[in-house]
């Protein structure tokens, strides 16, 4: 879902992040404000304050956003899930969370959470600007105040909508997951409503565009695109998640993996195992003793002309939590391991010792196959 990510702060222990992308829409939302909301409501005042209005509600509703997915991770923390922070992007914000709730009724709170806080700041900001209005306070000052009352309602009341995984789809589910106690086919049923707003979405944007509104048209057509494509990645997670939960690694494991000498040049690196096997990255071995691994990444900044003098040793990428897992740790971790750190294949480690090599399409084969013999 994410690109390149940023992190700007922590709050109660959450990463708050921005994707690259939510620059874009920051940019965007201010010169629409700045050129088209405001100017047509406070009208006479000087473009430079039209732009500082739309600055400041931008930012405003920056911090909403935030206030609303941490209002999420707040009762999912509650409930013992472990988030691992707040990310907003082009289309809004995202608490994530590697794990499903441990029960409808935790799904339920966690997704109410979100909406009831956009209400309670759209309540706050409204009565803030009454309050403003009645004392005369500055019009630049009572508009962008009223703004932010107004688009925390919209928040609300657009993530009240029973599109999985919109939090009013999430609150589906989880009378879906309560009523059946499937959360499987609770999470199946509610996808599909999701992505069946996500294709209505795509058709009103599409009428929209040919109506001549191209901008507005647009936005509705990403949005669709983006909700259809969630609903069915998010059903995709909770099957692969329930395939490989309580799996143990050694049963993807390769046990005698193929490692390399620190010793040896860069070129022999590449045409004696690169090309032969057509793996990516290897563990390097100094007698017994795992001292990291070497990947095509590190080969890449080396110059063609010096593969030759270059040793292995020089480009080591030492073990990490971002390379290595434990022998004991369940299958779903290591996955996780392979997303976070986008590689395919992680060592599998006990002390400093290599005792075998997990690959991510061994376990994708196992997925396909479980998935298909248990359907």
């Amino acid at each position: 879902m994410f690109g390149r990510r940023i992190t700007l702060f922590k709050l109660f222990g959450f990463s708050v992040r921005i994707d690259i992308s939510w620059i874009v829409i920051a940019i965007l939302i201010t010169w629409s404000l700045a050129s088209g909301f405001f100017p047509t409501r406070y009208k006479g005042l000087h473009p430079t304050v039209y732009w500082l209005m739309g600055a400041v509600g931008a930012v405003g509703l920056f911090a909403s956003i935030v206030f609303h997915e941490m209002c999420h991770s707040l009762v999912a923390r509650g409930y013992g899930l472990p988030m691992k922070g707040i990310t907003l992007f082009i289309f809004g914000g995202v608490a994530e969370m590697d794990e499903e709730p441990p029960s409808a009724r935790a799904e339920f709170m966690m997704a109410v959470a979100g909406p009831a806080s956009s209400v309670v700041l759209s309540l706050v900001f409204y009565g803030i600007h009454l309050i403003g209005r009645g004392a005369e306070w500055n019009m630049a000052v009572s508009g962008v105040i009223r703004y932010l009352g107004l688009i925390n309602g919209v928040l609300a009341l657009f993530n009240l909508i029973p599109a999985f995984p919109l939090d009013g789809g999430r609150i589906l589910r989880a009378a879906l997951w309560s009523w059946k106690d499937n959360i499987r086919w609770a999470t199946r049923t509610a996808s599909q409503i999701g992505s069946g707003f996500g294709v209505f979405l795509i058709v009103m944007g599409a009428a929209n565009v040919l109506r001549g509104d191209f901008v507005g048209g647009m936005w509705w057509f990403l949005i669709g695109m983006f909700l259809r494509g969630a609903a069915n990645m998010s059903y995709q997670q909770l099957v692969t998640r329930q395939a490989l939960e309580g799996e143990p690694i050694s049963r993807f494991m390769e046990p005698n993996p193929i490692t390399v000498s620190p010793l040896i040049s860069v070129e022999d690196l590449v045409e004696n195992y690169i090309y032969k096997y057509h793996f990516k990255m290897f563990p390097v071995v100094d007698g017994d003793r795992l001292v990291g691994c070497v990947s095509t990444r590190q080969v890449k900044e080396i110059p063609r002309a010096e593969w030759a003098q270059r040793t292995v040793n020089e480009l080591i990428h030492e073990c990490s939590p971002e390379n290595t897992v434990r022998p004991d740790i369940d299958s779903t971790k290591a996955l996780a391991a392979m997303s976070k750190s986008g590689v395919s294949r992680l060592m599998v480690v006990e002390g400093d010792r290599l005792v075998g090599i997990i690959a991510l399409k061994d376990m994708l084969r196992f997925l396909s196959l479980k998935v298909e013999l248990e359907e």
